[in-house]
């Protein structure tokens, strides 16, 4: 059995789950409120005008769900017309990054449905109570971490456009590690969401957003924001070692991949590198601007919801700091035709392990294209090397790129110059990065939550 607990990308945010926890609440009632919260504590990494994707684990039945909560294509009940974007390059550690930003890169929202359909299969207690810790976040600001002032720095140029230069840079100075984030307007949208739960699709804030695409050229329209619906589905279950993982397919890459890892747990450390690095390349692109939150409860229930707004289009609703998504521009969603109202695709990868005997991990990562990459290495170290969760987290980690292996200090060097004796290029970063993704997981060896991203992980047992 897993001790009840909480992991996440910030402190507020593990603290707003546990509160709902500790006041009776279930998983489903901790993961609403801890994502509230990180639409306040996180909005370099998340925001309520972004989308996500869930698994939830029923206890009593056994049965674990997906949810869908991703961002749609916007236009429906429009004449088709072009996305006219803002490119920019924006330098992410020792990569330079290029992004397509603006109003007409905003998708549908998707996470305040998501979080609605969430609580209302799943949760126990009332609408209002799971708004509340995040609606006093919001009120009385909330100090902003090492990560996410490294990120801001980087991400400056977008996220200080527009109205969100008052948020990110009052009286002109960027917000630095343990600043105040202030975002006021955000208690007058979490009020809204406080009183109608579907107010960012009927009422005063699906308002505002419809405004400003009018003003300035977005895509989303009535029809959209009227049309939206979460979508529930079978997890994609593939057999791992002992257990079974419960996961997403997609983008994520993860099914596939899974029965390619090797077995890890006799490898010294240069044999468990070199092992790793074919099963796990993947290209590098992208800033990852996404969080995680793992929730299981004391009755074993449990809850992974990874959500994300892209970079952000740059654009914020005035009056109220909800930063606009910018998923219709990052290249690497952009898979295929793009028709009005379906579903854009995500990398995202919330995942359960099951074993005989139960629950035995719920886990997810931000990250981007190394999202796989940081979940399916610590959950290899945590099932197969059976290291401790804040090891497997913490351990120095790599990224396999077809043109670029990027690896942390610490990653093992004898593997690194193994590697470019036979060609393939290094990059060896000067320090731990966000770059390489940030995973938070509760399993019954405890809770962990990736200090890249200044997490937090916190148990109840």
């Amino acid at each position: 059995m897993i001790d009840a607990g909480v992991a996440a990308g910030h402190p507020a945010t593990t603290a707003a789950g546990v509160e709902i926890l500790a006041a009776g609440g279930n998983a489903a009632d901790a993961a609403v409120a801890a994502s509230l919260a990180s639409c306040v504590a996180e909005t370099v990494m998340t925001g309520l005008l972004g989308g996500g994707h869930a698994i939830y684990f029923d206890a009593t039945s056994g049965r674990a769900r997906n949810l869908d909560c991703f961002v749609a294509v916007p236009g429906l009940g429009a004449e088709p017309r072009d996305a006219e974007l803002l490119h920019l390059e924006v330098a992410f550690g020792a990569e330079l990054v290029d992004y397509a930003i603006g109003p007409a890169s905003c998708g549908v929202p998707g996470l305040p449905a998501g979080l609605v359909a969430l609580w209302d299969a799943h949760g126990s207690l009332p609408w209002a109570r799971l708004v509340e810790p995040a609606l006093q976040l919001a009120q009385n600001g909330v100090e902003f971490p090492p990560a996410h002032a490294a990120c801001l720095a980087m991400l400056a140029p977008v996220m200080t456009m527009n109205e969100g230069a008052a948020i990110y840079a009052p009286g002109g100075e960027l917000l630095s590690a343990g600043g105040r984030l202030e975002q006021p307007g955000l208690a007058t949208a979490l009020s809204a969401l406080a009183e109608d739960p579907f107010s960012f699709y009927r009422g005063s804030i699906g308002a505002a957003l419809l405004a400003l695409c009018r003003e300035r050229g977005g895509l989303v329209t009535e029809t959209d924001l009227a049309s939206y619906e979460p979508v529930w589905s079978e997890p994609v279950g593939v057999d791992y070692l002992d257990v079974q993982l419960l996961t997403r397919g997609g983008l994520s890459g993860v099914p596939e991949t899974v029965p390619r890892l090797p077995q890890l747990r006799s490898l010294d450390e240069t044999e468990r590198v070199l092992a790793l690095v074919d099963v796990l390349e993947a290209a590098s692109a992208g800033g990852g601007d996404t969080t995680n939150l793992a929730v299981v409860d004391a009755d074993g229930n449990a809850c992974v919801l990874t959500s994300s707004l892209g970079l952000g289009s740059g654009d914020f609703l005035p009056g109220l700091d909800l930063h606009l998504n910018s998923m219709l521009g990052e290249e690497d969603l952009l898979d295929g035709h793009l028709e009005p109202g379906a579903r854009m695709q995500s990398m995202m990868a919330p995942t359960l392990a099951l074993g005989g005997d139960g629950l035995a991990l719920a886990a997810g990562a931000a990250g981007g294209t190394r999202l796989r990459t940081a979940l399916l290495s610590v959950l290899a170290g945590i099932l197969d090397e059976r290291l401790a969760p804040d090891d497997a987290v913490a351990r120095p980690r790599f990224h396999p790129a077809p043109e670029v292996v990027n690896a942390e200090p610490g990653v093992d060097e004898a593997a690194l110059a193994a590697l470019e004796a036979v060609g393939r290029s290094v990059r060896r970063w000067p320090a731990p990065h966000h770059y390489f993704g940030g995973v938070s997981l509760v399993s019954r060896n405890g809770a962990a939550a990736d200090l890249r991203r200044s997490g937090a992980a916190a148990t109840l047992g």
